[in-house]
């Protein structure tokens, strides 16, 4: 197997390193290497879209966060993707689309978690209109008007179309907007907007976010955990990178119904690995407010609010799917 992804916005909490020691101690990797776009070598492939020049590093027990990346540069190798069984991608966002599309080009996407077109045709807001029954109303905001009109409903939120970390996100209650955490002037959001094409997915605001932004995480259709997440004092935005805090949880009924609903769509699209966000609505029911499918991070942090080994857990389903999934059938 061989890892892509971007050591240099790694903090110590990041999964991957807990993740990349399961999925190579299991029994079922003969090697698992993993190439970061954090180093300078890697630079005409990531960034030039050149195949011939991919430098990684095995991966062993001793693979973790240092601040300084000294994992990604000991005993630095080039090496071709072609060569391996299995790619796995965990490259954390901004991504260029034309990244995806040169890595379809050079490596088989039936033989990559996630699949790249899958990442960039799930990662947009707007994928969450396929499932209008579990989630709060919505509506595609491509206008001021279309704005107007639908904050006169109730108040609303509008997430940019390619968003992460809550980044971008607006606020709208009456003649009243934020953005993000800074409170900002409505009319002359709406002004701004109009000299600038632009797509918003707009959701309705839900006032119960101070019960938490449930992140489930799900690994070839199987729930592997949830943990519960809370806004800091005075904010409306759960994120952990906005300052909110965490505890484990369990998925409820209508977060097990909206598991059902949209993993068979999404492993269609070759998403293996995903986590899925809920809050509750004004009727105290959880409806989706989220899927991630790029850089799904919270399971080391999730083991160690649970006490249950889910990276485990994880790593296990990982290579059952590559057995069962991407390898069985076509020997069958």
């Amino acid at each position: 197997m061989l890892v892509l992804t971007d050591h240099s916005v790694h903090k110590g909490d990041n999964s991957i390193y807990a993740l990349l020691r399961e999925l190579r101690a299991a029994p079922s990797c003969a090697g698992l290497d993993v190439a970061s776009k954090g180093v300078a070598l890697n630079k005409p492939f990531f960034e030039g879209r050149q195949t011939d020049r991919l430098f990684a590093v095995s991966v062993d027990p001793s693979f973790a966060f240092t601040p300084g990346g000294e994992a990604f540069s000991r005993q630095l190798r080039e090496v071709t993707p072609g060569q391996y069984d299995v790619l796995f991608l965990r490259i954390p966002p901004p991504v260029e689309p034309t990244f995806w599309e040169f890595l379809s080009g050079i490596y088989p996407p039936e033989r990559t978690i996630n699949r790249p077109n899958g990442i960039y045709l799930t990662g947009a807001k707007s994928f969450l209109l396929r499932f209008p029954e579990v989630c709060p109303p919505m509506r595609l905001c491509r206008t001021a008007d279309d704005i107007r009109a639908f904050a006169q409903q109730f108040p609303i939120v509008l997430k940019p179309m390619r968003s992460y970390g809550g980044r971008g996100i607006v606020r709208i209650e009456g003649e009243k907007a934020w953005l993000e955490l800074q409170e900002i002037n409505y009319q002359e959001f709406l002004r701004n907007l109009e000299a600038h094409p632009f797509d918003y997915l707009g959701m309705q605001f839900l006032r119960n976010v101070y019960l938490g932004d449930k992140r489930i995480i799900v690994v070839n259709g199987r729930i592997i955990g949830a943990a519960l997440r809370f806004p800091p004092p005075g904010s409306w935005l759960c994120n952990a990178a906005q300052g909110g805090r965490a505890e484990a949880s369990e998925p409820d009924e209508a977060e097990l119904a909206i598991a059902e609903r949209i993993n068979p769509v999404l492993h269609s699209f070759g998403i293996i690995k995903y986590g899925f966000d809920t809050l509750v609505n004004d009727e105290g029911k959880r409806v989706l407010s989220e899927i991630n499918t790029m850089s799904i991070g919270g399971l080391a942090p999730l083991e160690e609010l649970s006490g249950k080994p889910v990276v485990r857990q994880a790593a296990q389903t990982i290579w059952q799917y590559v057995k069962e999934e991407m390898y069985g059938k076509s020997n069958a």
